[in-house]
């Protein structure tokens, strides 16, 4: 039986036309950790909610730790470690990366790298509060569960919203302890589970 996730429209790797340095516009890159931790015996994925910040066009979304790369950082792998290790005060040095999921290409113009972790839990984190207004796990079978998400037709944008008009479908997830998960976060996690049921990422 093929997976919902499997279906046209729920994998697409890419919000946007991806441009090279070519063409005049250089592709800037990102990178975000996907953090799984086991509760009660019981597989989460940690998640965060961005703070409120004017100006800022993900302000307040749910989303995985993670931002740009920055010209110091050695590897892409560095930096979503990095990032996690400020926006929540995560002990890097007690993350096992398992492996790294396509990269996902954003109308603004990043490629964003996300690399899937096993951290040990519970631990203590702190979230940053310029970037992060909450820090939560949702359970692994509950983000399989084909009921919990769906394809939505966007809305059209507003005429001085950045980027090109949407063109197709997004992933939308039910809500979970009133947390919307959507938009790029969200077709990174089906990602995750794509990965996990290949065996191109294993936990156990």
């Amino acid at each position: 039986m093929v997976k919902q996730y499997a279906q046209p429209g729920f994998l697409r790797p890419a919000d946007g036309p991806v441009f090279d340095s070519a063409q005049g516009t250089a592709i800037k890159k990102a990178a975000v950790l996907i953090p799984m931790l086991q509760q009660q015996d019981e597989w989460h994925v940690l998640f965060i909610r961005r703070a409120e910040r004017p100006g800022d066009r993900h302000s307040g979304q749910v989303a995985f730790p993670g931002g740009k790369q920055d010209p110091d950082d050695p590897s892409i792998s560095h930096t979503a470690l990095r990032e996690a290790e400020e926006e929540i005060g995560l002990d890097i040095s007690r993350v096992d990366v398992r492996g790294q999921l396509a990269p996902y290409h954003t109308v603004s113009n990043f490629s964003v790298y996300p690399f899937v972790s096993i951290i040990p839990w519970p631990q203590k984190l702190i979230p940053q509060e310029s970037e992060v207004a909450r820090i939560f796990t949702i359970p692994l079978r509950w983000l399989q569960d084909e009921q919990n998400y769906y394809l939505k037709t966007p809305e059209p944008r507003p005429h001085d919203f950045p980027g090109p008009p949407r063109r197709h479908p997004v992933v939308y997830y039910k809500r979970f302890e009133n947390e919307l998960l959507w938009g790029a976060t969200a077709r990174m996690t089906l990602g995750l589970l794509q990965a996990l049921d290949e065996g191109t990422v294993r936990i156990g």
